[in-house]
């Protein structure tokens, strides 16, 4: 089998995984859909307090399976949805920390990617020339979490754009691509 020779970790907190979307992905790359499927290992997260929990236990499981791939899609939104207003902010950003901080030592302890994905928040200090000014919400201890950070946005048509925003070793640069019934593909003209 191709790919990290290990299992991937989807920790799911908004219930956007949807596993039909593996197999025509499988598929385009030869790959049996029912042992991609069955590499996976999803949990939905339903509190901050809950999506701290699974990372716990699946630190356990990681211990005597081999994964290559940690998911948490998204690693804010039930931090907003826990912690509102301006008087929870400095709790929230506390917890938030923390949750960093332990997806930061499985990576280092079980030798696994973390991809987190964020959402955006309005930003009314981005400036008059941009049309619909965003930035990532988590602020800065969530920026500073991430080693590398890609910004996502929409292109013409079914296109899309990904931006290196932030990162140690490469330099600022966009790509566009479209998202496929087989997955991602490079942009067609």
């Amino acid at each position: 089998m191709r790919g990290g020779n290990g299992k991937v970790a989807y920790i799911d907190t908004e219930g956007t995984f949807r596993p039909d979307r593996i197999i025509p992905i499988a598929e385009r790359f030869g790959m049996d859909p029912a042992a991609v499927l069955d590499n996976i290992v999803y949990a939905r997260a339903y509190t901050y307090e809950h999506q701290y929990n699974l990372l716990l236990g699946l630190a356990a499981k990681m211990s005597g399976e081999q994964f290559r791939l940690l998911i948490v899609d998204s690693v804010i939104a039930l931090f907003r949805v826990d912690f509102t207003g301006r008087g929870e902010l400095a709790e929230r950003q506390q917890k938030l920390a923390q949750m960093l901080s332990r997806l930061t030592k499985i990576a280092e302890e079980f030798n696994v990617a973390v991809y987190m994905t964020n959402q955006v928040i309005a930003d009314p200090g981005g400036g008059v020339f941009i049309s619909d000014p965003k930035k990532p919400a988590g602020g800065h201890v969530l920026a500073h979490a991430a080693t590398i950070r890609l910004m996502f946005r929409k292109g013409k048509g079914e296109q899309r754009v990904c931006k290196v925003f932030d990162a140690p070793n490469l330099p600022e640069a966009e790509h566009v691509f479209q998202i496929t019934p087989g997955g991602i593909a490079d942009a067609k003209d």
